[in-house]
């Protein structure tokens, strides 16, 4: 057998051949100790060196590190390149590609921090798109949900879950016929969140309807025709989205009625990254399971009608409640038993009082005929509401009409009859409303006054006694003499000649300096008649609206030509 050199002998020996140089002469003697220590020649031992594998480096010292740029840079433009993709994104999961990131970054992007501004024509898409993947920058990454924590009720009938769903038949062949029917067929659902355990019914409607959501919660909470199936009563909590069943006033005063508290998961992205739907994702997987694996033999057979639908859903329904408990070794429909509370379950009420709580109230007034239009149907009321206000108790899942006249409620009230054939009669019993006006006629017709009540006076001896009395004449108060005041008498009247001459000045419109003496004669006369305003005033305009009185007063004074 061939001798051998140990690997670690080769190994010291190749480091220290390293550590000389390659002309050295000691190499030769390093080779000669070692054959001459494991008893081998020098050619063995250099044929063992060159066989021997140098350790070499798999990797660069600069893997998986930029070589461009910093890491510190290079790491801060893929975290702003990741901000500005998130920033962009719409509901469709659509962003803006790295390309238009790395444009926007060579000209600049606001931060808290300040500007950022890439070097041009350094970062490449696909260098960029390398180092978002490894680094966790990526959209699949940063969109990972964080862990949930599953809840689950202690007892049966403490928590609901509800929703609805469109069912993937979308219409049943009896619907396509029919034109102008927009309504499609959904699932509605509720299941109880400890056992697991499922009643779901077929619904034609128009998106989420609450009233829809009324009547299959009733025959949710109802008890069931079926003695195998004995689901059912009033849940403490009701957990549903935030649809227009949740936001219905309507449906959350029903549900108060009940005793039932309404919950609502959170918004969608109000939680950050975590979907909110999750809470009540026992009545989503049991939505996707009725479709997988009930609706995907609708393709052998469909249903024909709502009826025949509703009753193939029961028939797998009760497979579904029989199956095992997702975490126990019994049934849901036996976890459910087996969990009702100690003190009981509510019982659900009956159809007539579950109709009361939909009710609204709503104050019409009644026709002469004793009949009320609601909803388009009219509907015969008593005689003794004729032309009076009711408030209308109508409930939208009501079939007759119940009203509230005077504080009183009756009913129901069913649609008239119709007016009467001719020649025909019918006469309605009087109310008590005719009874009292007939009665206050028949008094009205023999009641009068007496005289007195016109003339005041009751006798002839009160008319002589009222003649003769002194008693009653009373003395006048005494009264001022009017006086005009001093503010309404200088209105009228001129308090000197020198005013009045201005005021005609005023009139004229140039001083008086240019009238002829013949006028100044008049004008002076005419104050020492009077010093009226209305007087003064208008006997100058009517001196100088003449043609001569003009004339005249364009020739003007001699003094004042020669002025």
């Amino acid at each position: 057998m061939a001798k051998q050199i140990p690997v670690e002998a080769l190994i010291m020996l190749r480091n220290n051949l390293d550590a000389l140089p390659v002309r050295s002469a000691e190499r030769r003697l390093l080779v000669q100790e070692v054959a001459h220590l494991h008893g081998v020649s020098l050619s063995t031992v250099r044929r063992a060196l060159s066989q021997q594998h140098a350790l070499q480096t798999v990797h660069r010292t600069d893997f998986n590190l930029p070589r461009i740029l910093p890491t510190s840079e290079m790491e801060l433009y893929c975290e702003l390149v990741a901000a500005l993709q998130q920033r962009t994104e719409n509901k469709k999961r659509r962003h803006l590609s790295t390309k238009e990131c790395i444009r926007l970054l060579e000209g600049g992007v606001n931060t808290p921090q300040g500007t950022v501004i890439a070097p041009a024509d350094i970062l490449k898409r696909s260098t960029v798109n390398r180092y978002l993947k490894r680094w966790g920058y990526d959209r699949r990454m940063l969109t990972l949900e964080p862990p949930w924590v599953p809840f689950q009720a202690v007892h049966s009938n403490d928590c609901w879950q509800f929703d609805f769903s469109p069912s993937d038949l979308k219409k049943l062949n009896s619907q396509s016929g029919r034109r102008g029917d927009d309504r499609t067929l959904m699932l509605a659902s509720v299941v109880d969140d400890r056992s697991g355990v499922c009643y779901q019914e077929y619904h034609y409607v128009l998106g989420e309807d609450a009233m829809t959501a009324l009547r299959f919660l009733y025959n949710a909470m109802a008890p069931k025709p079926q003695s195998d199936f004995p689901f059912g009563c009033i849940p403490k909590i009701l957990l549903l989205d935030n649809g227009p069943v949740a936001k219905s006033k309507l449906f959350r005063r029903v549900m108060t009625h009940l005793g039932i508290e309404v919950r609502t998961h959170m918004p969608a992205g109000s939680d950050g990254r975590r979907t909110t739907a999750r809470s009540k994702g026992k009545v989503e997987r049991s939505f996707r399971t009725v479709k997988e694996s009930l609706e995907t033999l609708y393709h052998f057979h469909e249903p024909e009608s709502l009826e025949e639908a509703n009753e193939w859903l029961r028939q797998y329904l009760r497979r579904y409640n029989a199956m095992t408990h997702r975490h126990e070794r019994h049934s849901r429909l036996e976890d459910w038993l087996r969990q009702a509370p100690t003190q009981g379950l509510r019982a659900m009420c009956d159809w007539d009082r579950f109709c009361s709580f939909v009710r609204e109230p709503e104050t019409r007034k009644v026709g002469g005929d004793a009949c009320v239009t609601s909803e388009g149907v009219r509907y015969q009321l008593s005689p003794e509401m004729a032309c009076l206000e009711v408030t209308l108790l109508w409930g939208l899942l009501d079939q007759e009409l119940h009203v509230e006249f005077q504080g009183v409620k009756s009913g129901p009230y069913y649609p008239a009859a119709g007016p009467v054939p001719l020649d025909t009669y019918r006469k309605l019993k009087k109310s008590a409303v005719q009874k009292r006006a007939d009665r206050i006629s028949d008094l009205a017709k023999h009641i009068s006054v007496p005289r007195s009540a016109l003339s005041g006076i009751t006798s002839l001896s009160t008319r002589q006694l009222l003649d003769n009395t002194e008693a009653i004449a009373s003395e006048l108060p005494s009264s001022i003499p009017f006086e005009l005041p001093a503010s309404s008498l200088d209105a009228l009247r001129f308090s000197n000649p020198l005013e009045a001459k201005l005021a005609i000045a005023t009139q004229l419109g140039y001083p008086l300096s240019r009238l002829t003496s013949a006028q100044m004669v008049e004008i002076d006369r005419l104050l020492a008649e009077t010093l009226d305003k209305k007087t003064v005033l208008t006997r100058m305009r009517m001196a100088f609206a003449t043609p001569n009185s003009q004339k005249a007063s364009g020739a003007g004074d001699d003094s004042c030509t020669e002025k």
